[in-house]
């Protein structure tokens, strides 16, 4: 595995990279409250300020930022190292939302589904038919916590539904290169799912024992917390991992095919860019890093990222 090349430091909760054809990473600052773009040279420029608690992004297929609002953390600072704890004193709700990129105006797209408000929308992924699947965590509070869920939605706004509920912590969310699959990583158990995909929004649910009707991919021993995801072109699916300060890199069977180790336990998003996405951007979040190193696979190309 090659050298970690830092691209980006200062950032604040840096989560939600995506690579852009001109070289440069397109992310979120999480704690910052902004979408911001990454140059080759480390200059840092913010696009849009979202407020609330901007987290996973996708482009989708107007061009657009289509972003998971998860309306917002209280942080704490410890050991040099920032984190998200419970739900933030000003919280509303949960909104997804598109993001110009050339005037950086917000619109909100939906904060609920079914009557139900969204709690905390974390990760995101369009499928070729212009429709995105998304996470939704929820969040904590001192003395409870929510139910989290998997949901579609058209780009649009005209419409969203419930896929797959409860689940407890979905965070990252990627699509198999056929997109048969959506996989969804539960953060708490370290455990992979996955959905077989039978129309667009609409998956195969597995009977009991299952929780939710999704397959187990894998589970990780040990203390180790699933974050976000991203697929490579053989369909391996590269999970961030907490704790462990690791990118995940499992086959659609299971297997484990490698762990990269990197410097920060809260070692939160990877994305593929560069030439023949054969380059691995990773946001080391806790230390408020951009980091690149060169992939062993190429990365999947995704829907509508030119």
């Amino acid at each position: 595995m090659s050298d970690i090349r830092v691209i980006a430091t200062g950032l604040s909760f840096p989560e939600g990279p995506v690579a852009m054809e001109d070289g440069s990473v397109v992310l979120v600052e999480i704690e910052r409250q902004t979408v911001s773009r990454v140059r080759p040279d480390g200059r840092v420029e913010v696009i849009a300020h979202t407020g609330g608690g901007p987290n996973g992004m996708a482009v989708g297929p107007d061009g657009a930022f289509y972003i998971c609002n998860n309306g917002g953390f209280a942080w704490r600072l410890e050991h040099g190292l920032l984190r998200p704890v419970i739900q933030a004193s000003d919280y509303t709700s949960g909104r997804i939302e598109r993001v110009d990129p050339a005037t950086g105006k917000v619109n909100i797209l939906y904060d609920g589904c079914n009557g139900h408000k969204l709690r905390g929308p974390n990760d995101i992924v369009f499928d070729a038919h212009g429709g995105c699947y998304f996470s939704d965590l929820g969040k904590s509070r001192a003395r409870d916590r929510d139910h989290g869920g998997l949901y579609y939605a058209l780009a649009d706004g005209s419409k969203i539904n419930e896929v797959a509920y409860p689940i407890l912590t979905p965070n990252g969310v990627g699509l198999s290169p056929d997109g048969a699959s959506v996989y969804v990583a539960e953060t708490e158990t370290a455990r992979l799912w996955a959905f077989d995909i039978v129309a667009p929004g609409v998956v195969r649910k597995q009977p009991f024992p299952s929780p939710h009707g999704g397959r187990l991919v894998a589970g990780l021993g040990g203390y180790q917390r699933f974050d976000s995801l991203a697929l490579d072109a053989h369909g391996n699916i590269c999970v961030a991992t907490l704790i462990t300060g690791a990118v995940t890199s499992i086959a659609p069977d299971g297997r484990i095919v490698r762990q990269v180790k990197m410097p920060d336990p809260v070692t939160t998003n990877i994305c593929f860019g560069g030439a023949g996405l054969r380059t691995a951007f990773v946001t080391l979040s806790g230390t408020g890093k951009l980091v690149a190193l060169e992939w062993p696979e190429a990365g999947l190309r995704l829907n509508h990222n030119a």
